[in-house]
């Protein structure tokens, strides 16, 4: 599991830290708290502290019952304890991580794509019948992850070697394996992704610069104060190559197992 993990734990082992406890301080802020209130949440199903039933999103339950906390649960439960929870979580701190890290110092452009991918997933649940969301979420954060980083080669188990693009179809093809249905949470999630991808990595260069889906002036306030003129346009940057180097090798010595 370290290894899937990526590097940085035999240097906190050699520091004298526990090294789960290294890696979970080394996440960014929103990924921490996303990851430690879904391992929570799971963790208060198994004891029976909590129902599933309580946590789901239900227009009425949420807007005539006013059961708000429904708006923020539905994308914290995965399942009971469980191997395919171990999954789910490895696969959300990664990529989320990823991103938010990729989005410079300032949370407010992965903050407002977490709020976008999340309306428009709230809006949709009714339509598609999807109580739970939190697959939805992350297979957003994993397309747009992988489009932004076409060139990272990746391994699945040590048994398929593609590139990131690939990445979230691989994934719905291994849930349909495994669960035997149509993984339309995933499906819907990469449609979400990629209008924030296009809007935001293909639009712009087309249309003189236009960024329709940036943080409007008044959230980056929230995050930033007052912004300077220079380095407020993070959302885009690269992905640190630091961070690539740990998570990606060059598949010609090992691809990253994921």
């Amino acid at each position: 599991m370290a290894a899937m993990l990526g590097g940085g734990l035999d240097a906190g082992m050699v520091a004298g830290n526990f090294p789960l406890e290294q890696w979970f301080y080394e996440m960014p802020v929103c990924t921490r708290w996303w990851t430690t209130a879904t391992v929570a949440t799971s963790v208060l199903v198994q004891c029976q502290v909590i129902t599933p039933f309580q946590l789901f999103y239900s227009f009425r339950a949420v807007f005539v019952k006013s059961q708000y906390w429904r708006l923020v649960t539905t994308f914290l439960y995965f399942g009971p304890l469980s191997l395919d929870l171990l999954f789910h979580v490895f696969f959300l701190q990664r990529y989320s991580r990823l991103l938010e890290e990729s989005s410079g110092r300032s949370p407010a452009h992965f903050t407002w794509l977490i709020l976008y991918a999340t309306s428009i997933l709230l809006a949709l649940s009714p339509l598609l019948s999807m109580p739970f969301l939190g697959s939805a979420l992350s297979s957003s954060l994993v397309y747009v992850w992988s489009r932004r980083n076409p060139e990272t080669r990746l391994s699945f188990l040590g048994l398929l070697v593609f590139t990131a693009p690939y990445l979230p179809w691989v994934l719905m093809a291994f849930s349909l394996v495994l669960h035997g249905t149509v993984p339309k949470d995933e499906m819907c999630g990469v449609v979400v992704g990629h209008i924030w991808y296009f809007f935001n990595d293909v639009y712009p260069p087309l249309h003189n610069g236009q960024r329709p889906l940036d943080p409007p002036m008044w959230w980056r306030r929230l995050f930033e104060g007052r912004p300077t003129q220079e380095g407020t346009d993070t959302d885009t940057v690269p992905i640190n190559q630091d961070i690539a180097a740990a998570a990606a090798p060059d598949v010609g010595e090992h691809a990253p197992v994921i």
